[in-house]
């Protein structure tokens, strides 16, 4: 996907018999996603989307050219992009995802310990998932300011102060 497609949300399945999608948003506030409308999907269509309301675990959307439950359960799966131009600017303390994935993470020492893969979130906070050749398993590396202290995007690169014994 393209540096100016930001992923905002995913398409859970069919929700009823009329084409209307279940959807999950990212959003900080998860209504907002109908705010950046029309979105795009993985293979580069664009769908106009209209929130119909609230579902258990995210929303009842109808999506432009969707028309029956055979369409809407063919798009399940499928991830939801907005245009970065389309989305609020950030504070500088704050980042979007995709901009943290790929990063190069390094100790205070300057030592690589690998990449980050993607940013995952149980519900406790976020978390990096960290790859590297010295590594057996991936890590998963707290997103807070005492663990993370440095994010320099346009070196793309992430300075940590990991927890003791996790990158061992």
């Amino acid at each position: 996907m393209s540096d100016d497609l930001i992923c905002v949300g995913s398409i859970g399945g069919s929700f009823g018999v009329r084409g209307d999608v279940r959807i999950k948003s990212f959003c900080a506030e998860p209504s907002a996603i109908a705010d950046y409308s029309p979105l795009t999907l993985e293979d580069g269509r664009s769908v106009a989307l209209t929130l119909l309301g609230p579902v258990k675990n995210g929303y009842s959307v109808r999506l432009s050219g969707v028309s029956s439950k055979e369409q809407a359960d063919a798009l399940s799966g499928e991830k939801l992009f907005a245009r970065r131009a389309q989305l609020p600017a950030l504070p500088d303390d704050e980042y979007y995802h995709t901009d943290l994935e790929g990063l190069e993470v390094v100790d205070t020492g300057g030592v690589t310990l690998g990449h980050v893969k993607n940013v995952q979130n149980h519900g406790a906070g976020d978390l990096l998932e960290v790859h590297g050749a010295n590594l057996k398993t991936a890590v998963l590396l707290p997103f807070t300011i005492a663990a993370v202290p440095t994010v320099d995007l346009k070196a793309r690169r992430i300075i940590t102060d990991p927890p003791e014994g996790l990158f061992d």
